[in-house]
C-alpha cells in the first residue's frame, strides 16, 4: 500500500452542507396565533363598542349644544342693548361662548369629519331647525360654529369643541396600544407555559437517542396533569429502554466471552494438529475472521458515550495508514490542511477511519484493475471540519446508497464475496453521531462511493 499528500483532492462534502430548511419553532407559531387571535378579538370589540356608544353620546352633545343656543337665543331676545352686550360678554368669559353676528360675506366650511361628527350636525339641524348651519371653520377660525336667527338677524355662537368631550382618536389610540401591549405580553406567556414542557420533552428524547437515559428524566411532578401523564409514561419508557439496552449489552458480552473460549482451543488446536499448511492457513483465517465479527458486533452494540477532545486530524490519518500499509492492492492519497483538529474521541474516529478503508478496499476497486484507489480530503467550514474518504469503484444504485448504513445490509452482489459481518458502515455512522457529527454516503460525479464526515472543528 502507497500514499501520498502530493495532489490536492476533491474535497466538497456536499451533502452535509446542505443545511435542511428551518421552520417557525412551535412558540413563536403559538405566539403569533394567540397575538393575532386576541388583537383580532380587540380590534371587534372596540369597533363594535364605538359604533354602539356613538350614537348616544352625539345625541347627548348635540341636546346639550341646542340647549346653550335656545338659551342664548331666548336671553338675547328678551334683553336690551346694554344687557346683551354684557350678556354676550359675560358668555364668552365664563362659559367660553362666543356670540357673533353672522354677515352673507362669511366663509365658513361644514363641521363634518367623521360619522360622529356628521351626527351631531344632524341632530342640531333637527332640534334649531332648518335654517340653522353648523361649521368647523368660520372665516379661518376653527372652532364648532352654530348659526342661528334671532328675529330675523343672524348670529354665530362659537363654542369649544372640548365640550364634546376629551379627544376620542387620541383616547382609543392609546387604548388600543395598551390593550396590544397587554394581550401580546399575555400571549407570550401562554406560548412558553405551552411549549416548555414540548421543549423539555424533545431535550430528553434526543438525550435518550443518545443513549443517555438518566438525563433524559422528565418532572413527574409538574401541575398539569396531561404534561405529567406524559412524563411519567416517557420516564416509564426511558426505564424500559434502559434496561433493554443494558440486558443486550450483558448479552452481547456474554456470547463473545463465551465464544472466544471455544475460538481460542480451535486455533491452538489448529496450529497443532492440522498438518496441510494450506489448510491450516485457511482455518486460521475462519477463525480471526469470527473473532473479528465479535468485535464488530461489540462496537455496534458499545452505548457508552464518547470522550471527546481536540485531536490531530492529521496524525490520525498518519497513525490509520500504518494499520492498512502492508495491502498490495491499495493506494490512498491524502489531502489535509497542515494543523487541522476535530473535536472526537481519537480511538472511535480511527476505528471509523479504518472501517472506511477497509470497505473502500474491499468494495472500491477500479473497474477492471485489481487496486483500490481511495482519497482522503478535510476542510474546515466555520466550525466544523469536513472529512471525504472516497474510491474511485463503480459505486452503488442510488436505490441502496440509503440503506447501506443499514447493520447487515450489503449494497450488491458483489459484496456478497465479503466475509465481514456488514456491520463496517452501521458502525461508522453509529460512531460519528455518537461524537456529535454527522455521517452521509454519495456517489461522486466521476464514479465511485464517497463516504463524507462532519465534526466540530477543535
Amino acid at each position: 500500500m502507497s500514499y501520498s499528500r502530493s495532489s490536492p483532492l476533491e474535497t466538497a462534502p456536499a451533502p452535509l452542507e446542505a443545511r435542511p430548511r428551518r421552520g417557525i419553532n412551535l412558540f413563536w407559531r403559538t405566539f403569533f396565533f394567540l397575538a393575532l387571535l386576541l388583537f383580532g378579538s380587540i380590534v371587534a370589540w372596540l369597533q363594535t363598542f364605538r359604533t354602539l356608544e356613538t350614537e348616544p353620546r352625539a345625541i347627548q352633545n348635540a341636546q346639550q349644544l341646542a340647549t346653550l343656543v335656545n338659551l342664548s337665543r331666548v336671553a338675547l331676545r328678551y334683553s336690551d342693548a346694554i344687557a346683551r352686550v354684557s350678556l354676550i360678554k359675560t358668555l364668552a368669559e365664563e362659559e367660553h361662548v362666543r356670540i357673533t353676528p353672522r354677515q352673507p360675506t362669511d366663509k365658513f366650511e361644514p363641521y363634518v369629519s367623521d360619522e360622529f361628527d356628521e351626527r351631531i350636525a344632524a341632530e342640531l339641524t333637527s332640534r334649531l331647525g332648518n335654517g340653522t348651519v353648523v361649521a368647523g371653520k368660520v372665516n379661518g377660525l376653527q372652532g364648532l360654529w352654530i348659526g342661528f336667527s334671532i328675529d330675523g338677524d343672524s348670529y354665530w355662537l362659537l363654542t369649544d369643541t372640548s365640550r364634546l368631550g376629551p379627544s376620542r382618536t387620541s383616547t382609543w389610540a392609546i387604548w388600543l396600544v395598551m390593550a396590544a401591549v397587554l394581550s401580546l405580553t399575555g400571549a407570550a406567556v401562554i406560548a412558553r407555559l405551552i411549549n416548555q414542557p414540548l421543549k423539555q420533552l424533545s431535550f430528553a428524547a434526543s438525550r435518550m437517542r443518545d443513549g443517555d437515559f438518566e438525563a433524559s428524566w422528565l418532572d413527574e411532578q409538574v401541575a398539569t396533569s396531561e404534561i405529567r401523564e406524559v412524563n411519567i409514561g416517557f420516564n416509564r419508557m426511558a426505564a424500559q429502554l434502559s434496561k433493554i439496552e443494558q440486558d443486550r449489552v450483558v448479552m452481547l458480552a456474554g456470547i463473545s466471552h463465551d465464544l472466544r473460549t471455544p475460538l481460542a482451543r480451535l486455533r491452538l488446536e489448529t496450529e497443532m494438529s492440522v498438518a496441510d499448511p494450506d489448510a491450516r492457513e485457511h482455518m486460521a483465517n475462519d477463525i480471526a475472521q469470527l473473532d473479528a465479527i465479535i468485535d464488530k458486533f461489540l462496537d455496534y452494540a458499545r452505548p457508552e458515550p464518547a470522550h471527546l477532545e481536540p485531536i490531530s486530524l492529521n496524525d490520525l490519518i498518519d497513525a490509520s495508514m500504518y494499520a492498512v500499509a502492508d495491502y498490495p492492492d491499495m493506494t490512498v492519497g491524502v489531502s489535509i490542511p497542515e494543523g487541522t483538529k476535530v473535536l472526537a474521541d481519537q480511538v472511535d474516529l480511527s476505528r471509523v477511519i479504518a472501517n472506511l478503508l477497509e470497505n473502500s478496499r474491499r468494495y472500491g476497486k477500479k473497474p477492471g484493475s485489481n487496486m483500490a484507489l481511495v482519497d482522503i480530503s478535510a476542510r474546515v467550514s466555520d466550525a466544523w471540519v469536513l472529512i471525504k474518504v472516497r474510491d474511485h469503484g463503480s459505486g452503488v444504485p442510488p436505490g441502496v446508497l440509503s440503506r447501506l448504513t443499514n447493520p447487515f445490509f450489503r449494497g450488491d452482489s458483489a459484496r456478497t464475496e465479503a466475509t465481514g459481518a456488514g456491520l463496517g458502515l452501521a458502525i461508522a455512522e453509529k460512531t460519528v453521531l455518537r461524537m456529535g457529527g454527522l455521517f452521509s454516503l454519495s456517489n461522486t460525479s466521476s464514479g465511485g462511493l464517497a463516504a463524507h464526515i462532519k465534526l466540530r472543528r477543535g
